[in-house]
């Protein structure tokens, strides 16, 4: 049987190691019982690490990478894209929140870096698939490749994929969305790979303490007066990139608890109440929508949508505007903090149909 030339992106956690281990491995048990793999039990396997900055946890993640590649007796490259990870990824995020809205970085990493820019390397490399460690799943129609959930519902991380495009899917692989992290972790003790003891990595790998002291250190601050919606003035802000939609704490306002409510960017203006019921809203607007199958569903559509990474995707009708590039969710029941700036995506079942930007 012919090889399948692999990239796997090892970014020294467990799960690309345990992925990369399970694609060494194909063909052998932990493999079988998976449809994915049935056709494919050799893959000739390229371990590449991803150098996105100078930071210390990604120079360990580095030489940890490089021990899990050495254990698989499998190649290892190191890509250096620090250039363009600065500017299309934290250059955007830091864009985004200067305009008041709070971005999510990893769906645009995902797909102007790891699906992007690897993939293009990969592919100029003779490959035929790149692998990473996310948590979903991919199922190959007729119609096209369809994107699933993984199989460990709290880990499941189809969310941060909804930019990707058939051109890009029919090329990935995700070894470990039929497993749970529980096997994963009992996977990585088996193969005997040196990642058991490390912690779960952050969600944003570029900001090192919190986010606050980030914006703080790249963003001018722009005092500003805190009103209430009724118009009222009750203090100053720092700047509006330091807030979020339905944020409690570090507002530091007698008489409270307030709630951040809404952002009045022109005026610049932070708006607030304290009637946290004022947070919940039954319809959003989205715009820069991306559709997985690569063709718009038959409108209105029932779905369930999903309005940030941990929120519980919540039944909904999608329509499009009329004379517009946007379309219109309208939940049955309201939901809690609609955010401009964050994801909104689409499911139907464990199949994500697709999403995009809350306007």
């Amino acid at each position: 049987m012919k090889q399948k030339k692999v990239i796997i992106a090892l970014s020294g956690g467990t799960d690309s190691s345990v992925a990369a281990a399970l694609l060494k491995r194909a063909g052998a048990d932990e493999l079988r019982s998976s449809s994915r793999f049935a056709n494919a039990r050799v893959f000739d396997l390229i371990g590449v690490f991803m150098k996105l900055a100078d930071f210390p946890q990604f120079r360990e993640n580095k030489k940890r990478a490089e021990r899990v590649a050495k254990i698989l007796g499998i190649p290892f490259l190191v890509l250096d894209l620090r250039k363009e990870f600065k500017k299309r990824i934290i250059g955007r995020f830091l864009k985004e929140y200067k305009l008041g809205k709070t971005p999510n970085p990893c769906v645009f990493c995902n797909k102007k870096i790891k699906f992007g820019l690897l993939l293009e390397k990969a592919l100029a490399l003779g490959a035929n698939f790149i692998a990473t460690g996310h948590y979903a799943r991919l199922k190959r129609k007729r119609s096209g490749v369809c994107l699933l959930k993984g199989k460990d519902k709290e880990k499941d991380q189809s969310y941060f994929l909804w930019r990707l495009n058939q051109k890009q899917l029919k090329h990935i692989l995700f070894p470990v969305g039929d497993y749970t992290k529980e096997q994963v972790r009992s996977l990585a003790k088996k193969f005997k790979l040196p990642v058991l003891k490390i912690p779960e990595s952050q969600e944003i790998c570029f900001i090192r303490n919190n986010i606050n002291n980030f914006l703080k250190r790249n963003l001018k601050n722009k005092p500003g007066k805190i009103i209430t919606k009724e118009g009222k003035i009750v203090g100053e802000h720092g700047g509006l990139w330091f807030y979020t939609i339905g944020q409690r704490k570090g507002i530091k306002l007698p008489g409270g608890p307030y709630w951040v409510l809404d952002k009045h960017l022109k005026k610049n203006l932070l708006i607030v109440t304290k009637n946290e019921n004022d947070l919940f809203k039954k319809e959003l607007l989205v715009k820069n929508i991306n559709w997985i199958l690569g063709k718009e569903p038959k409108l209105p559509l029932k779905i369930k949508a999903k309005i940030r990474y941990r929120h519980q995707p919540a039944l909904s009708t999608i329509t499009k505007e009329l004379k517009a590039k946007t379309y219109k969710v309208v939940f049955k029941k309201p939901q809690r903090a609609i955010t401009p700036g964050q994801s909104v995506v689409f499911y139907r079942d464990k199949e994500l149909l697709g999403g995009g930007i809350i306007c």
